[in-house]
């Protein structure tokens, strides 16, 4: 190979015309500060997240064939489209089916400490109801 067909790679010349080298920062407010490296401080000024309420966790077994189901009923401020994102969560993490009906979430199986968990993260207070 001879040397007059190689491509320099020590970074060279510009590629061309830059669009937004003629731009000027003049008029824009300031950049804002970089948030301070202490991860202390940072997580301090977040708010903590607000407790979102009650709800129920019961386990039913009556006219359901025998199946156990679990419950989570009692939900107050949330919609349909939230309670389903929380019941498809919850079916991943237990490796079940469920749906959502009639304003309540349901679960097949007894799977009422992993449906806790999951309320817990999302800041419900789960409280174990019934049987």
């Amino acid at each position: 190979m001879s040397s007059s067909k190689r491509i320099p790679t020590d970074g060279g010349s510009d590629f061309g015309h830059n669009p937004f080298a003629a731009l000027s920062s003049a008029g824009l407010p300031p950049a804002p500060e970089n948030p301070p490296a202490d991860s202390a401080l940072a997580t301090a000024a977040k708010p903590a997240k607000k407790n979102r309420g009650r709800v129920d966790i019961i386990r039913e077994k009556a006219g359901r064939g025998g199946k156990t189901v679990t419950v989570v009923r009692g939900f107050v401020g949330i919609g349909l489209p939230e309670k389903e994102q929380l019941a498809k969560a919850m079916q991943k993490a237990c490796g079940t089916g469920g749906t959502v009906k009639d304003g309540q979430i349901e679960i097949q199986g007894d799977q009422r400490t992993t449906v806790a968990r999951i309320l817990t993260e999302a800041n419900f207070r789960p409280v174990f109801a019934g049987g």
